[in-house]
């Protein structure tokens, strides 16, 4: 079943596209890595305030239908757990780094 179509939420990526050129080879590509987290991030933050004005629309009466409050909670909670997860493999990956002998 399709989650956009039924609940008229736009269904887009949490996260933007990689980038093309590596990393080693940009200048700046610090300042990118920090943007694309930045933006993941309001992503996630996005998908929240949405999904809680779903609800306060369901609470207050203004919305009579459950499934789009359903759909809102649903992505705001799977891109919190995708965002977490990722956290956590590039906290792995910090840790891994710091422990290699020189």
């Amino acid at each position: 079943m399709n989650v956009a179509g039924v609940s008229g939420i736009a269904t887009q990526p949490v996260f933007p596209a990689p980038v093309q050129q590596t990393g080693a080879a940009r200048t700046g590509a610090k300042a990118d890595f920090g943007r694309m987290i930045k933006e993941a991030v309001d992503a996630v933050d996005q998908d929240q305030q949405h999904s809680a004005a779903s609800i306060q629309q369901l609470l207050s009466g203004k919305q009579q239908d459950v499934l789009p409050v359903v759909a809102a909670v649903a992505k705001a909670d799977m891109s919190f757990k995708l965002l977490i997860g990722i956290r956590n493999k590039m906290i792995e990956a910090y840790k891994q780094t710091v422990n290699m002998p020189v």
